[in-house]
């Protein structure tokens, strides 16, 4: 099962504490469109499965007019097989959400909207500098529903400096009352060349509390399992048939190709990315010229990447999947370093498979790196 994913690098606002690649400036959008399609087309022969998931992301994609939105959608139709049930997501921001927007989408085949929601509390829309209002975070949810998007997801933030224990409890339970299916959810991360790292230095803001943000996932975990939510990777949650099938592809392994700047491509053997910058990458594709790095993958990189990717998801590492493919040694190898882990209650090891504990997730990221050969 192969996916698409379209990177959409133009924004209204810039977060603080956002690191993706994306410009505020959409002097550009009508040039990128054009090469984005002339990328498509570059791109035919990168696999030849049939595509099951297709995702724009960004930036902000749903800033995009709908005409370049329809005419990225069926060029991708005209060059590649895709399935007829391909699960198609959108990522928007409330503030784009409107009634005749809705329907624009659906019309063009959009079927999952991913809505970057963060909070829905005013204090931290501002100090996030977000685009969209505690109003318009509510709001949006409503109209998607009521246009028929059942299959939504949104993002939400833990760990502010300006959000308490009680405020996310309702951030959580406000989403659960609204009907949303699924929850991506992520603590407050310091990256590098943010504003948010700046004020930081800068000492304008407080450094992020890793003791709360622990706490606050703690309670997360908590609240969703009994709400009725599958945790089926360590930031997703799922009401059960609502897991996200593109992330979940990715996840697993599956090949995927990412078109626009800075998006990154995957086929097994080799891992590609193109270039974080809007105007490089245009140029390029108007010489025909897709504008990406290429990196071939050892057994062991590809025996790693595996390892990070499954240990964040409720299947886990199978040794089985490892065996089958790079032999004993390898699991010997693994299991060795994985069995302290398991001593102390981290990890959980039954049926040849390796997963992580509830305290186990809120390291899991350091122990798949210990785990690697």
């Amino acid at each position: 099962m192969s996916g698409i994913y379209i990177h959409i690098p133009f924004c209204k606002k810039a977060c603080h504490y956002c690191n993706f690649h994306f410009s505020t400036s959409a002097s550009l959008m009508d040039r990128f469109v054009t090469a984005l399609l002339v990328e498509i087309e570059l791109q035919k022969n990168y696999f030849t499965e049939p595509v099951h998931t297709i995702y724009f992301g960004g930036g902000t994609p749903s800033i995009l007019p709908i005409e370049k939105t329809e005419e990225i959608l069926s060029k991708i139709k005209a060059t590649f097989v895709v399935s007829t049930d391909a699960e198609i997501t959108l990522e928007a921001n409330p503030d784009d959400i409107d009634e005749p927007k809705l329907l624009q989408w659906k019309q063009a085949g959009i079927n999952r909207l991913s809505i970057g929601i963060q909070s829905f509390f005013e204090q931290d829309l501002v100090w996030m500098n977000r685009a969209h209002n505690a109003f318009q975070a509510k709001e949006c949810i409503a109209m998607a529903k009521s246009a028929g998007f059942q299959n939504l997801t949104i993002d939400l933030i833990y760990g502010t400096p300006t959000l308490s224990d009680e405020q996310w409890q309702h951030n959580v339970v406000t989403a659960i009352a609204m009907g949303v299916p699924h929850l991506s959810c992520y603590a407050l991360t310091v990256e590098p060349a943010t504003a948010l790292e700046k004020f930081i230095q800068q000492k304008k803001l407080a450094p992020v509390d890793a003791e709360k943000q622990a706490r606050h996932f703690e309670l997360l975990m908590q609240w969703l399992q009994q709400a009725g939510f599958e945790h089926y990777e360590i930031s997703n949650f799922a009401k059960p048939g609502f897991r996200s099938r593109h992330n979940s592809s990715y996840w697993q392994g599956q090949h995927y190709l990412g078109l626009g700047p800075s998006a990154h491509s995957y086929n097994g053997k080799s891992r590609q990315w193109n270039v974080a910058n809007n105007s490089l990458y245009i140029n390029s594709l108007e010489k025909k010229i897709v504008p990406f790095e290429l990196e071939m993958l050892t057994n062991e990189q590809q025996i790693n990447e595996y390892i990070m990717t499954a240990l964040r998801t409720m299947e886990g590492i199978s040794l089985s999947k490892i065996k089958a493919g790079y032999g004993d040694k390898t699991v010997d190898k693994i299991l060795a370093s994985a069995s302290k882990y398991i001593g102390n209650g981290n990890l959980h090891f039954e049926n040849e498979t390796i997963t992580t504990t509830t305290n186990g997730k809120l390291l899991a990221d350091g122990i798949a790196a210990d785990l690697f050969v």
